[in-house]
């Protein structure tokens, strides 16, 4: 067989996901204009299916395509399977947002919604499989590109063109610092790929000041893709102004597709040396993100600005998992984003569902009030979703927490793990107040429910797996964690 055919083998996802794509777009472009925007939305999450299909019979081991420029192994199908079900989600709850008859910002039926979808998800797999830094940014901009669209979808709406506007500058800003990151890399490795940097790398007896500055660099511009404090800034204002599905997407799959990059871009190109000094600079970020989103979201009032500043405290939670750069740690990251993903999608499901009497989307926490009396189920859930992202046990989310932490005290990182812990509750303060708003405030705007059986089955599924019987998934989960951890540290 040809080598190009058995690449295209080995990167059988982003081969699907390309030619789907492309067959969506025409899809919607020839379809009848009434019912385009339902047939694209249910044919990119079944080429989405069929992507995650393909994944579940993936041969063991590592394998490389296009010349060591792409890997696929047991990581980054961990990290696709959850890629994968985020954006099929995303695509399904913006469907009653897209049909809407309500005419807000001018994107009633407009199939482009799911078309972008599916390309900014073929730009994060192939994120997640970069074994080469110009792949890596190849798969950044792929993603980046749909995602600037997808915030100011609602052309007619002043804030989702300024969120857009916003996303677009800072987001060209951070390509070019993790750009000349990778300059400053290949200046002093002699080559962009993963494995040879490791090489070089990995036979240094002593700092490199040159390669800890690319270092710097490429950190600078992958924290600005997960939100990581001091790159966070766009994150509060984007999520408020984007609509609330495209929010919801860029507060799951983009953050995990992210994490993971990272995770291969440090684990695997720059052990050794350098090891302990990109330790250093995960251990001030991690701390300033805990830190940032656990007292700045004290003070929001909009529910979106509230789960935005959410994201970034728990980027910097995921994070101390990485630090010690150990198999245990990363283990605990990869265990971490995929609760994350059901606790953050969940909470955007509820808001995204509720209405106040005159159709407008409910944003302001205020409006929450006495939910428990006029949407009790919705209510239940929300404070489900709450408990679990504050880490209370017995809920799912206090054990991606406890396994992050006892990941750093295992390395000897005792002092993170306790300001992560003070954070962690300090972050309880605003999840907490969320519920008492919902169950012992009295009823204000009467809200309704959007009434949506798909995203009503959606939230019902994430609240199960967030409650205490999502213990039960805990031991499966783990173990698939740990074997796709172990991919990057070979015995």
């Amino acid at each position: 067989m040809h080598p190009i055919f058995t690449s295209l083998a080995i990167a059988g996802p982003e081969t699907i996901l390309t030619l789907g794509s492309l067959a969506a777009l025409m899809l919607g472009t020839f379809a009848k204009k009434a019912n385009a925007l339902a047939t694209t939305s249910l044919f990119v999450v079944a080429i989405l299916a069929l992507a995650g299909f393909s994944l579940l019979d993936a041969p063991a081991g590592s394998l490389q395509a296009f010349d060591g420029l792409y890997v696929a192994d047991a990581f980054s199908a961990f990290l696709k399977i959850i890629i994968l079900a985020a954006a099929a989600a995303s695509v399904l709850l913006a469907l009653p947002w897209l049909g809407s008859s309500d005419g807000q910002g001018g994107i009633v039926g407009r199939f482009e919604y799911p078309v972008l979808m599916l390309l900014a998800t073929l730009g994060l797999t192939i994120m997640v499989s970069a074994n080469d830094l110009l792949t890596l940014y190849v798969g950044l901009e792929l993603a980046a590109l749909p995602s600037y669209v997808l915030a100011s979808f609602a052309r007619h709406d002043n804030r989702s063109a300024e969120a857009g506007l916003k996303y677009f500058v800072l987001g060209a800003l951070a390509s070019g610092i993790l750009l000349y990151g990778v300059t400053l890399i290949y200046g002093f490795t002699g080559s962009t790929q993963f494995d040879v940097i490791a090489g070089v790398v990995g036979g240094q007896t002593e700092r490199s000041l040159g390669l800890m500055f690319g270092i710097v660099f490429i950190l600078a511009g992958l924290a600005f893709k997960v939100s990581a404090v001091p790159f966070h800034m766009w994150t509060p204002d984007v999520y408020e102004g984007a609509p609330t599905p495209v929010a919801a997407f860029f507060s799951a799959a983009p953050k995990v597709a992210a994490l993971g990059l990272m995770v291969r871009v440090l684990v695997v190109a720059f052990p050794g040396v350098a090891a302990a000094d990109w330790q250093q600079i995960l251990i001030f970020i991690s701390i300033a993100s805990m830190i940032l989103g656990a007292v700045a979201a004290v003070a929001q009032t909009n529910i979106k600005r509230l789960l935005a500043y959410s994201s970034i405290a728990n980027i910097g939670f995921a994070l101390v998992g990485l630090t010690p750069g150990t198999p245990a740690g990363v283990t605990a990251l990869l265990f971490y984003a995929a609760v994350y993903v059901a606790m953050t999608l969940g909470s955007f499901l509820v808001v995204l569902q509720l209405r106040r009497p005159d159709g407008s989307p409910v944003e302001a926490m205020a409006d929450l009030a006495g939910l428990s009396k006029t949407q009790p189920k919705l209510a239940l859930a929300m404070a489900v979703f709450m408990f679990s992202l504050a880490g209370i046990p017995p809920l799912l989310g206090f054990w991606p927490k406890f396994a992050v932490f006892q990941a750093a005290m295992a390395s000897g990182l005792l002092g993170l793990a306790i300001i992560g812990f003070i954070a962690s509750v300090v972050a309880a303060f605003y999840y907490l107040r969320i519920i008492k708003i919902m169950y012992a405030d009295e009823p204000g705007v009467a809200l309704s429910s959007e009434g949506s059986a798909v995203n009503g089955m959606m939230i019902a599924g994430a609240a199960l797996f967030c409650s205490p019987i999502g213990m039960l998934a805990i031991t499966p989960l783990v173990a698939a964690a740990t074997a796709a951890a172990a991919a990057l540290f070979p015995a």
